[in-house]
Order: C-alpha cells, then sequence, then structure tokens
C-alpha cells in the first residue's frame, strides 16, 4: 500500500500495545488532525496496518490442504491452551475509536468527515470480524476506554449476535458514506471494497450460524445470506471489476498473483510491495527454502479435486489413484499448472531460463506451489518480493454471491454462468459453464462434505477451494462449515509406482527422483528419499501407503486430533485471571 507509506512516516499515532484491562490516555493533539481534511487522511492511513496484507501469501499455513513439516500446535494434542493462546489485543480498536469519538468538527464538510467515518468503521468492522472468528462472544466496544471506565473494562463478554450485528452497521455506514468508488493503487478502502468485506461477513456468518446448530441461530441464517448475496450483487453491477484474462487461460490467473503493481480489473484492495521504500515480502523465501517458514505442499487429495479441461471430475476415471504425477497434471483446470510445479515449469536461474520440477528437498507430497513465488530465483533467499498481494479480489465476491445463493437455495443458471461458469472460462474449462450441475461429485460427498447433497453447493465449494487456496481463507471456511475433521485427513502426495526407479517429474529428459528403503546404485543428480519405516532407530515420517509403491505420507506418526472446543481459540489465561467474568470458551 505504498500510496500510504510516506503519510504515514510523517504521523505516528501516541499510542503503545495494550490490552483490554490496560488502555492509555490518547496524547495525540486534536486540533490539528480533525479540524482538516489532510489530518483524517493520516490518522485514517494508521489504520492499515491492522490488514497485515504483506503476510496473506502464507495465512493458510494451517489448513486442510497443506501438509507441512510440522504439525500446527494447535491441534496437536497437549500442544495448544489457554496459557499459550493470544490475539486478545485491543489497542487497535482503541485507535480507531478515539477517531469515530472526535471526528467531529465543523471546519470539515460533514460529507467529508462521513466518509473517514465510514473508513474508521471498516477498519472496527475488520477489527471485530477477527476477534469474533477467533474467540467468539468478545466485550463490544464503541468508545476509547481509560482506566476508569472500570465497569466495561472488568465485565463479562457480550452476545455474538450483538456484536455481528454491531459489526454490520458499520460496514452498512462504510458503504453508504465512503465516497470513493475506484482507486487506482488499490491500496485503499472504497466503497466497494467496503460491500466486498460485508459480503464476506455475511457469508461466513450466516453459514456458521446454519451448521453450528447449537448455537440455536439457525432462524438468522438466510437473512445474513440474503444480504451476502445482495452486497456481492451490488459489487458485480456497479463496481466495474471483471476477472482478469489478458495473459491467456494459461497464465492469466497466476498473473494476478505474482504481477508487482495490482491487476485492478480483477483486485480490488492490495497489499502493494515498493523496492524504494523497501516494503517487500517473503513470498519467494517461503514457498522455496528448505529451513525457511512451514515447507508447505498441497495433498493428493485436494490435487485430486482440479477438474478436467472438459469440466467433468479428474476422479470419475477409475485410475486416477495410480496415475503418475507427470501424467495427472495433464489436461486439468489450467489453475493447477499455475498453482504448483508441473512439466512446463521453468525457473530463471542467473539470467537462464531452466527447468523447475518439483524438489524433494522443499517438498514433502510433490504438489509444490507456486501461486506466490515469482520464477526469478533471486528472490528465494530474503524478504525480496515485490509483487503485490491481493486482500480482496472480484472472483472472491463472485464466489460469495454463489455460495449465498446456493445455501438460499435460489442459485439459478444465470447467477452460475455469471459466477462459477466465469471463474472456469478463465481457467481453460470448456464444459458445464452455462447451467448449474445436476449430479452430486461422489468424491467430494466421501472425502469433503457427507452432509451435502446439493450438487450445486458442493460444487461451489470445490471452487472456492481451488480459486482461492493459499490466500488465507480456507481455515475459516472450515470452520463456518463446521468441518473441521477435515484438518485430520492423511498428508499424502504422489504415486510412487515402484522403489528405487527414478522418475522424470517433468519429462525434460533428466531424471529426478527416486525413493528406496535400502539405499541403490545412485544415479547423479537424481534425489533419493529414504521411505523406511525406520531411520537410524526412529520411526519414518515419510512412508509409502504400499511396501514397495502408493502414495507417498507425511507425518502419519504424529497425531492430529480435532475437537469442538477447535472452533475456538481460548481466551488467553492472563486475560482471565485480570477478569474473571470473561469465562473461557468450551473445553478448553
Amino acid at each position: 500500500m505504498n500510496a500510504k507509506y510516506s503519510l504515514i512516516l510523517l504521523f505516528t499515532l501516541l499510542l503503545t500495545g495494550c490490552n483490554l484491562e490496560e488502555l492509555p490516555e490518547a496524547t495525540t493533539t486534536k486540533g490539528p488532525i480533525f479540524s482538516s481534511e489532510s489530518g483524517l487522511v493520516l490518522y485514517t492511513n494508521s489504520f492499515y496496518n491492522i490488514l497485515n496484507g504483506k503476510n496473506l501469501h502464507r495465512a493458510d499455513a494451517m489448513s486442510d490442504y497443506l501438509a507441512r513439516k510440522d504439525s500446527p500446535a494447535f491441534i496437536t494434542p497437549g500442544n495448544y491452551s489457554a496459557q499459550v493462546s493470544s490475539g486478545w489485543s485491543w489497542s487497535d480498536l482503541r485507535n480507531i475509536n478515539y477517531f469515530i469519538q472526535n471526528c467531529n468538527s465543523p471546519a470539515v464538510p460533514v460529507t467529508v468527515r462521513k466518509n473517514y467515518l465510514g473508513i474508521a468503521r471498516f477498519f472496527r468492522a475488520w477489527f471485530y470480524f477477527d476477534k469474533v472468528k477467533r474467540f467468539g462472544d468478545v466485550p463490544w466496544i464503541n468508545k476509547p476506554l481509560d482506566v476508569s471506565d472500570t465497569e466495561i473494562l472488568y465485565r463479562e463478554r457480550d452476545s455474538r449476535v450483538m456484536v455481528m450485528d454491531s459489526v454490520l452497521a458499520d460496514l452498512d455506514y462504510a458503504s453508504q458514506n465512503i465516497t470513493t468508488a475506484s482507486e487506482p493503487t488499490r491500496s485503499l478502502i472504497t466503497k466497494y471494497v467496503a460491500y466486498a468485506f460485508k459480503a464476506r461477513v455475511s457469508l461466513h456468518e450466516g453459514t456458521f450460524r446454519k451448521y453450528h446448530t447449537k448455537l440455536n441461530l439457525g432462524s438468522s441464517s438466510a437473512g445474513l445470506l440474503n444480504q451476502a448475496a445482495v452486497a456481492a450483487k451490488k459489487v458485480i453491477d456497479e463496481g466495474g471489476y471483471k476477472l482478469y484474462d489478458g495473459a491467456g487461460v494459461d497464465r492469466s490467473y497466476r498473473q494476478v498473483f505474482i504481477n508487482p503493481a495490482p491487476i485492478g480489473t480483477e483486485v480490488m484492495l492490495s497489499a502493494v510491495n515498493d523496492l524504494a521504500l523497501n516494503n517487500l515480502n517473503d513470498g519467494n523465501w517461503y514457498w522455496t527454502s528448505g529451513t525457511y517458514g512451514d515447507k508447505a505442499s498441497f495433498i493428493r487429495t485436494f490435487i485430486n479435486t482440479y477438474l478436467k479441461i472438459d469440466g467433468t471430475p479428474f476422479t470419475n476415471d477409475p485410475a486416477y489413484k495410480t496415475t503418475l504425477f507427470k501424467d495427472e497434471v495433464k489436461g486439468r483446470d489450467k489453475r493447477l499448472q499455475q498453482t504448483i510445479r508441473t512439466g512446463d515449469y521453468k525457473r530463471i536461474n542467473a539470467g537462464v531460463l531452466v527447468p523447475a520440477p518439483p524438489l524433494f528437498s522443499y517438498t514433502f507430497t510433490g504438489y509444490m506451489p507456486i501461486k506466490w513465488t515469482l520464477d526469478d530465483m533471486y528472490y528465494d533467499t530474503r524478504d525480496l518480493n515485490i509483487n503485490s498481494v491481493s486482500i480482496f479480489r472480484y472472483a472472491e465476491v463472485l464466489l460469495a454471491y454463489a455460495e449465498a445463493k446456493a445455501e438460499l437455495g435460489t442459485l439459478t443458471d444465470a447467477d452460475w454462468a455469471l459466477s462459477i461458469g466465469a471463474l472456469r472460462k478463465r481457467a481453460g474449462i470448456t464444459g458445464g459453464l452455462t447451467a448449474k450441475p445436476t449430479v452430486a461429485d461422489p468424491y467430494l460427498q466421501a472425502n469433503y462434505f457427507p452432509g451435502i447433497t446439493d450438487p450445486s453447493l458442493l460444487e461451489v465449494r470445490r471452487e472456492r477451494g481451488i480459486e482461492l487456496c493459499l490466500e488465507g481463507f480456507r481455515f475459516d471456511d472450515i470452520v463456518r462449515w463446521k468441518r473441521g475433521e477435515l484438518m485430520e485427513m492423511e498428508w499424502n502426495g504422489m504415486y510412487v509406482p515402484a522403489l528405487d526407479t527414478p522418475l522424470d517429474l517433468n519429462e525434460d529428459g533428466i531424471l529426478d527422483v527416486a525413493f528406496y528403503k535400502k539405499l541403490p546404485t545412485k544415479v547423479a543428480g537424481v534425489t533419493y528419499v529414504d521411505v523406511s519405516p525406520t531411520i537410524a532407530g526412529k520411526p519414518n515420517s515419510q512412508l509409502l501407503t504400499g511396501d514397495t509403491s502408493g502414495e507417498l505420507t507425511w507425518l502419519n506418526n504424529i497425531p492430529r486430533k480435532w475437537e469442538d472446543k477447535h472452533y475456538y481459540y481460548p481466551i488467553p489465561s492472563a486475560d482471565i485471571i485480570t477478569n474473571p467474568k470473561l469465562g473461557q470458551n468450551p473445553g478448553w
């Protein structure tokens, strides 16, 4: 968001880190800030760090479709508790509420004030949506507290319904009062970003209430889903966005994620990197390093959900379970080759374009992500990436519209063509673009959503997983659909046809990897992976499902266990000690 950085350097709000029980008095002089539009600009620019956009490329590190070097502590039995929980921090809220309370100077025209109040209320909604997703019930606070406000500081939490009603009221105000409809840098909040956020929030809350039946809030689900559909349609009809297709079906999807400047036709809000300001991200370092980051790769169960190019399920082929990597990536949804390393993927090494198959010094499964990585190896060594990171894009709006309508049972063929059909067309898929499906995919039902029988809803969820992968939505989706058990899914990888047999993964004539239990005579240039049951007397984490062939598996010896308590994080123990009225979330 380089449009703001030079301004933010001139203006630092005098707030320190705090929790709900220790909130400092603001010391900012009101006059110069609140009596001019330039002051309001400077103040509201201080809110953007809340978005944490530059790290979104790794926000799916805890999800059902990624294998990684370790089991997430949150779902590893005995590894997470209220003693180590975090997130109960409120300084950002005080900053926002201080602005809302004091943005009332008659020296600034009413319309201008309302615009910046709309931006502030957008960020308050962002703050609270994050808190509700994490903790459930939380205190709703709409004023800048100080230490004398003991009645509020030490009271119980407010209900989810009350807080989310307030969040949606903030977003209604924002969408109706923010005056900017389009902003060329895609680094600032606009009216249609506010509508897109309302669609995101309403969809999340509507489905959460629908599937979490113990809350007894199902009667309000339809109203929220309708709000999601209406807000999304507002963006579709008026926002002026479209899916980027300027680089063809083979490149357009990935270009959205590796371009230095946001592709403004599709990207609505972005964390824009700037080399001159040394504002960069660590996309390559995180996704290519064998030591830094999570060494995260997709599992085969998820890769199987990518359709064939004709729009039919890949898993309809009875041979799919034993299809070799070099063959399974062919003739598929074009997003697959733009999301992982496949046969024709190449990288730049010291100015020379070279083949780049999956590297088993990094990947445990063979399905190595490229969605956020730049092709030049120069960027691999530190946080050097110059590509912008999208926070809102039009594709999500289309998916929110389709899902809300499918959940309501009102999705039409025209809705399907407008949303899912358009996304699949951009991905090169040729079939099933104009009419919603009539047959439920048994693979999706068996592996992901056994309780869903509606073919359209199943396909919308397939599309959401594929289109939005690695953009930070997956864990929240699993939570709102009440499918936490997916977090226990086996971390499986590509099919290995035989031991001691080097494989050419990208068909460039160079052998890449071989799997063994007793090290054979080595072939130069081949990476050898030991899949013996034990190594040096200790259990091996990298195995095959069969004795001498089968799918790779990773880290089955470390349990991952989902319990209902994991739908919320625990309130940190220190905060409950300070205010026992907060109570603890169930199971923690």
